[in-house]
């Protein structure tokens, strides 16, 4: 004769009324203005690192020159680092943010 295995209890933890998940923001990343970099190698960075045309590029090299940043991309925190560390890599100052 053999007997059946018994069954074990399973205890569910189910999440609380009162948590709320909340959709990760995008990040955003920001070139600042700076005393060194001319404004047509601003241009030539974003040209080359994003693939952005000549007339984006320079719009936002203008945005950077007179209004002193210039968002230049968003995204996952990890893009955004990334894109921090290459503008980096190529001499401009750069930041990241949670986009507002």
């Amino acid at each position: 004769m053999t007997l059946a295995p018994a069954e074990a209890e399973v205890e569910v933890d189910e999440p609380g009324t009162d948590e709320v998940a909340e959709p990760d923001r995008p990040w955003v990343v920001i070139v600042w203005n700076d005393p060194i970099n001319l404004m047509s190698y601003v241009a030539f960075v974003f040209q080359k690192l994003f693939g952005y045309s000549k007339e984006k590029a320079n719009k936002l090299m203008l945005d950077v020159h007179h209004k002193g940043r210039a968002v230049v991309s968003s995204g996952t925190r990890e893009r955004a680092e990334m894109d921090v560390f290459r503008l980096h890599e190529h001499g401009l100052w750069a930041t990241m943010q949670h986009d507002t």
